[in-house]
């Protein structure tokens, strides 16, 4: 649902009833109207530990992202967490992953436990399938309702966002770009990184809302300034970060700048910006549903959220950075949700921006291929 100038609905109207519908799942009933719906974990971390050990030990996680080993630094933090355990968080483009999944799944050998990828519209085909463990993991009552599913089929342990990034070098907090408009200053000439968004779901809704905010001409005029286009996120914010481009709003960062760090997130001044509840499932087929239940209690403790980059989940950790809540915002997780279930129209918008940008260049960076990838 693109919000345009004939819309019926004010932005206001628009945005409360966005903000009011669920954001994971697609029922509406409370969990306790399900009665198949397992209670919550009342088990400590200390003994999930001990049953994922007698299990072997052993996880393997499909996760979104792209860069090669991108959550190397989640596994090296829960096996340092947890002595005994061998995690493997695989990452690659979600698009990739959720397919990978379906033709594992219709080969009945499904190799990953759990997954956490960006691609919601899947979790809901695999709950409708029968395919999710149902599961509540400690602190569930804590979690805001709007990120958990009501049948506990799958649950978020994140909320990203998408908005601008700057080089602090190379550019000062007052110049910097914070709106779509911002980035078609002159001074920005050569200087801009994007993401191919007919690559990515997430940088291709961002593209539909500016354009149905500013209109085609818009496109017209950030292709003058000869943007560079990169496959994925993360490599564009890596050139930013390196200082080969200056600017980015196709990319995520850490809410509050680390120390030493050459590149800054800030969010827009007028628009509206992209987030999203980062689903985490573990199959029923799982060969190590205790491990992968450990690590969902451990991603979703108040130790790990109250360290959450961006926002936690959770209503008593605390947002770094000084931000609130991501309700506080002017973004809309729920429309972006409707954005990944309008399949058609996600098409017919991404065949539209190829035609204008070109096919896009290069391998997938993630270096991940097959329905069966060999171990990195």
């Amino acid at each position: 649902m693109a919000v345009t100038a004939h819309s019926t609905l004010s932005r206001r109207q628009l945005s409360k009833f966005l903000l009011a519908a669920p954001l994971l799942g697609a029922a509406t009933r409370s969990w306790s109207q399900n009665a198949s719906v397992p209670g919550i974990e009342t088990r400590t971390l200390d003994e999930l530990h001990k049953a994922a050990l007698a299990e072997g030990g052993e996880l393997l996680v499909y996760g979104g992202g792209d860069l090669p080993n991108g959550s190397a630094g989640t596994e090296r933090a829960f096996n340092a967490r947890f002595p005994g355990m061998k995690i493997r968080i695989l990452v690659d483009r979600s698009k990739y992953h959720h397919v990978r999944i379906d033709n594992q799944l219709a080969l009945g050998k499904l190799a990953c436990d759990a997954v956490h990828i960006l691609s919601l519209n899947a979790y809901d085909r695999w709950k409708a399938d029968g395919r999710l463990l149902a599961y509540r993991p400690a602190g569930w009552d804590q979690i805001f309702p709007d990120l958990t599913d009501p049948d506990a089929a799958f649950v978020a342990f994140t909320v990203f966002a998408f908005s601008s990034v700057f080089n602090t070098a190379q550019v000062s907090d007052a110049d910097a770009p914070r709106d779509a408009a911002d980035y078609l200053n002159p001074k920005f000439k050569d200087r801009i990184a994007l993401s191919y968004p007919h690559d990515d779901d997430a940088v291709l809704y961002q593209f539909d809302r500016i354009i149905s905010e500013y209109g085609w001409g818009y496109l017209d005029r950030l292709l003058t300034q000869n943007v560079t286009w990169y496959r994925g996120s993360a490599p564009a914010r890596v050139a930013v970060e390196k200082g080969e481009k200056a600017v980015s709003f196709t990319v995520s960062g850490s809410l509050a700048t680390p120390e030493n760090a050459t590149t800054k997130f800030v969010l827009p001044k007028n628009d509206s910006f992209l987030s999203w509840p980062q689903p985490f499932a573990i199959f029923k087929e799982a060969k190590h549903p205790a491990a992968a239940k450990l690590y969902l209690n451990w991603l979703l403790s108040k130790e790990v959220q109250d360290r959450s980059r961006q926002w936690p989940v959770r209503r008593d950790a605390t947002v770094s950075g000084g931000f609130g809540p991501i309700t506080q915002y002017k973004s809309y997780p729920a429309q972006f949700r409707l954005f990944l279930q309008d399949r058609v129209r996600l098409e017919k918008v991404r065949d539209q921006l190829e035609q204008y940008i070109g096919p896009m260049q290069g391998p997938n960076p993630t270096k991940v291929e097959g329905v069966f990838p060999a171990d990195r």
